[in-house]
């Protein structure tokens, strides 16, 4: 028995500790969701669920606990099927609580009924009048005032993993997916109903080297999605994150824009049609806007050139869509927007156009649903309310936004009775980035939700279908997109993910980590060879084993020459004529050759033969010492 306890023991000790043991019952989903609680709401509501501990067994999935969450109606006697929720505390608060507002029916007299009915009520537990709402159900005035507009932002998790502010944001139209690109020059992709609590994504993209990721955009039908970054070119991706192609580039030598297959400069905005799953909208730096056709990334369909009070270049900031793909916004350099209606022949000319809308660069443009106001967004700090019949004039400015990024948007709410957009972060203001939500109908603020104390909120999203609220915000070193839900008004997205614990690994997931054993890699533990094959390697190389050339005697041949004194062809040769001797250090050079001048003509024997019958006489001068010393 000891043995086996010791072999047991000794195989154990590969394994972590975690392995084996029994795994722990699940976690309740209205613990979850309070983990994930946002503001002063979450101490509340640790508070009531603590002096509510007979709450009724939850099941496993969020939609049965989402509606145990509603509100019960009085007047309705629970049935067998549902679970009915007997309260725990008294019919009524004390009118001390709340301000000495009153919830659900009035007490009964103190004297009704019979001179006793206190001493039944405490003795019997019978009740008078319907059953007041469950205590922890109840809510506040600015509760009630909050969510009059049904805004889901009790909840929030965050999506991680980028280094830098998140630029752009798009979520598919069945909201399973969310795409998210940064200014690090990457895109991550997200799925919900394959992703846990950890909340990391399931790929990660770099479309261009060096270049900002600035917009992103899902087909109609989901399948692919438009990547517009800081380069001239468009990339199109398939729904698993492989690319499909990238659309060609102009000519930059070209000056006439519309003679140029493509752009030419970074791109600042793209957006897939509405309605048709083939075509696309991008406006770039190089001043104007194009539409495209996916099924042909060679050359674009049409391109727009705005209008300019001055001739030259004027980059395009932003393009926008309506909802039916009838109608194109664009955003222009210097203030202006204009709108252009596809018709049959259509051109450049804008059928609107508002100078000087904005002081600065617009940010975004959007349209309503129905076709009669238009947002715009700049750099000016400031949104403003277009009505598409008269746009000489806005609607309604809201001023006092700060706004730091070219991609800040603005968007409508599902049933567009309110709109939001982002604020960026300030260096000597002391809130972070928030969301403001505006009424369409009033034209006035409606709430402000912080979503960092420290980062900028670029872009923001608001789900149709999840009823969820998405913000991307981040500064030079982090970057995140957060995620605001309510678990009685969104459905899926995030709650099937928070919701959903990481697998816990078993003995099957174990791998033994692979030991390579290379003793040779370093010189310390390499064999060296035995010096006997080294010389028998050196036997065999034909120039290793040359045997060297014995110096030779005697006049040479084959190219040698004979032994010699001195290392130079030409000393030799002058030794050899006797020209050279020890003491020609010493005496003149020009007397030295002309001792031998009256030799050289008689008797030649090198250079003087050859030239004997061209060369001229030769006439030295005689030394003027002589005459000198005369």
């Amino acid at each position: 028995m000891e043995e086996e306890a010791e072999i047991y023991d000794g195989m154990r000790a590969h394994f972590p500790l975690t392995f084996g043991k029994q795994s722990k019952s699940q976690t309740p989903l209205e613990v979850i969701h309070n983990a994930t609680r946002r503001g002063p709401s979450k101490e509340k509501d640790l508070n009531t669920i603590k002096a509510k501990p007979d709450l009724p067994s939850l099941s496993s999935s969020s939609k049965s606990w989402l509606q145990s969450l509603r509100k019960p109606n009085p007047n309705s006697t629970p049935s067998g099927d549902e679970p009915s929720i007997e309260p725990s505390r008294p019919l009524q608060k004390s009118e001390d609580e709340d301000d000495g507002v009153m919830v659900g029916p009035p007490p009964p007299p103190a004297g009704g009924g019979s001179e006793d009915g206190d001493e039944d009520e405490d003795d019997d537990g019978v009740m008078i009048g319907p059953p007041p709402p469950p205590v922890w159900s109840t809510m506040d005035d600015s509760d009630e005032e909050e969510n009059m507009y049904r805004i889901p932002m009790s909840n929030e998790i965050i999506l991680k993993g980028h280094t830098k502010i998140v630029s752009a944001l798009a979520v598919d139209h069945s909201g399973s997916r969310v795409l998210s690109g940064s200014y690090d020059y990457t895109v991550r992709m997200y799925d919900f109903q394959g992703m846990n609590s950890r909340l990391q994504s399931f790929r990660q993209l770099e479309p261009f080297e060096g270049h900002q990721v600035r917009n992103l955009s899902w087909s109609p039908t989901s399948d692919r999605f438009l990547c517009v970054t800081g380069s001239a070119q468009a990339k199109i991706y398939d729904r698993d994150g492989l690319t499909l192609g990238e659309f060609v580039k102009g000519d930059m030598y070209i000056r006439d824009l519309k003679n140029t297959k493509g752009h030419i400069s970074g791109l600042t905005c793209g957006e897939w049609h509405p309605k048709a799953k083939e075509t696309i909208l991008t406006s770039s730096e190089d001043g104007s806007l194009r539409i495209w056709d996916v099924n042909d990334f060679k050359s674009q369909k049409q391109v727009i050139k705005p209008k300019l009070a001055r001739p030259g270049r004027v980059p395009v900031t932003t393009c926008a869509w309506d909802r039916e793909g009838k109608c194109i916004a664009g955003g222009i350099g210097d203030g202006s927007i204009q709108i252009w209606n596809l018709k049959p022949g259509w051109g450049s000319r804008p059928d609107m156009h508002v100078e000087k809308s904005h002081a600065d660069d617009i940010t975004a443009l959007k349209f309503s649903s129905d076709g009669r106001i238009l947002l715009s967004r700049s750099f000016d700090d400031s949104l403003k309310i277009w009505d598409l019949r008269q746009m000489k004039e806005a609607l309604k400015v809201f001023d006092d936004l700060p706004n730091h990024y070219a991609q800040t948007n603005i968007v409508f709410s599902p049933d567009e009775q309110i709109f939001l957009t982002g604020t960026s972060v300030e260096r000597e203001s002391t809130t972070g980035g928030l969301l403001c939500f505006y009424d369409r109908t009033k034209l006035e603020l409606v709430s402000r939700i912080g979503i960092s104390p420290t980062c900028s909120v670029v872009q923001c999203g608001w789900h149709p279908r999840l009823n969820q609220i998405f913000a991307t915000s981040g500064d030079k070193s982090s970057g995140g997109t957060h995620i605001l839900y309510d678990p009685t008004l969104s459905e899926r997205g995030a709650l099937v993910c928070v919701a959903r614990a990481p697998r816990k690994k078993s003995i099957d997931d174990y791998e033994a980590p692979l030991v390579i054993h290379n003793p040779h890699a370093l010189p310390l533990f390499r064999d060296h060879p035995s010096r006997k094959r080294q010389r028998e390697k050196i036997l065999k190389d034909p120039i290793k084993s040359h045997k060297p050339d014995l110096p030779i005697t005697g006049p040479g041949h084959g190219g040698r020459l004979g032994t010699s004194n001195g290392s130079l062809l030409t000393q030799y040769l002058l030794k050899q004529g006797g020209m050279i001797k020890e003491t020609w250090m010493e005496e003149d050079p020009r007397e030295a050759i002309l001792k031998y001048a009256d030799v050289a003509s008689k008797d030649p024997k090198y250079i003087a033969p050859a030239y004997a019958q061209t060369q001229p006489e030769p006439v030295f001068q005689h030394s003027d010492s002589e005459d000198e010393e005369k």
